[in-house]
């Protein structure tokens, strides 16, 4: 049985039977003839397959997350039994934002790497919300509320502080709103993707409609246009921290702040032990982040 479950993982792992039938050493037709019979003793319909892909059904997704578990708590058993540490190694598939991933996650790959050089790393950037399973991503980073998922565990990284700003260039031509009701007349900036602003006070929580002055599906190129006096724009201060210090942007409506629920996680498959690679991963982002050093 175990044979089984290490076939249907590399299946969804690899996104084809026949990759992963030659690990294993089978032919395609007898690791479809093995994946058909499991199927049948369970009684459900695990993968969907058609000419183009492999995808998990509903049922394909728990058992998936399931088989990994019981896969990741046997090789545990085995090492202990044989007397050997458990360390971090073997390939670690990270996703993260594009930005958030470049500025806060590369630059400390190399220190992970130093201290743990048995783990081949891949990195994947996408502002899109990966589909863990789908995407065989070990560790997400996600800017987003509390991810609440059966299948999922998350650990708080850091807050997520957004803050209304602007370039001098822009308040110096078109003035410096007093409150709230003051933006419909200034030029807003937003990606397509992050709008309506929700906002929150020490008093109040507003939902802001953004008709963005220029139209984009990138929050780098928001922040771009901020920086050349295009417009106000809120961003999170993991983005715009060093522009703040800097003065090359300012601060406004300082009472006001992004929508507080939303936060920086660490998100990985639920599994007892966890393999080391993922806990020491995510021990060494929580490392990084504490305190945000965008906030020091």
């Amino acid at each position: 049985m175990d044979h089984d479950y290490c076939l249907f993982a590399r299946i969804l792992d690899l996104g084809s039977l026949s990759a992963a039938g030659r690990e294993l050493g089978l032919s395609p037709a007898a690791a479809s003839k093995r994946l058909a019979a499991m199927e049948a003793r369970l009684g459900a319909r695990l993968i969907h397959r058609s000419t183009r892909r492999l995808a998990p059904t509903e049922a394909g997704r728990i058992f998936h997350d399931d088989v990994r578990a019981i896969l990741a708590a046997t090789e545990a058993a085995e090492a202990r039994v044989a007397g050997r540490a458990e360390s971090p190694s073997g390939p670690l598939r990270i996703s993260a934002p594009t930005s958030f991933g470049r500025l806060h996650v590369a630059p400390h790959l190399s220190g992970f790497l130093e201290r743990h050089p048995a783990v081949q790393i891949e990195m994947l950037l996408d502002d899109g919300f990966v589909d863990l399973v789908a995407d065989r991503i070990d560790v997400a980073i996600r800017i987003a509320p509390e991810p609440r998922s059966a299948s999922l565990a998350a650990q708080l990284l850091a807050p997520n502080r957004r803050v209304l700003c602007a370039a001098p260039a822009y308040l110096d031509r078109h003035g410096t709103p007093a409150s709230l009701n003051d933006l419909a007349g200034h030029r807003l900036l937003a990606a397509s993707n992050q709008t309506p602003w929700r906002l929150e006070s020490a008093k109040a929580r507003r939902v802001l409609d953004v008709d963005s002055h220029v139209r984009t599906n990138s929050s780098e190129v928001v922040r771009e246009l901020a920086l050349a006096g295009a417009g106000i724009a809120l961003r999170s201060t993991w983005d715009v921290g060093q522009e703040l210090a800097s003065g090359a942007l300012l601060r406004i409506l300082p009472d006001w702040l992004g929508a507080t629920d939303v936060g920086i996680y660490a998100v990985h498959a639920r599994a007892t032990p966890l393999p080391a690679a993922v806990r020491a991963y995510v021990a060494h982002l929580a490392e990084l982040y504490a305190p945000p050093p965008w906030e020091r």
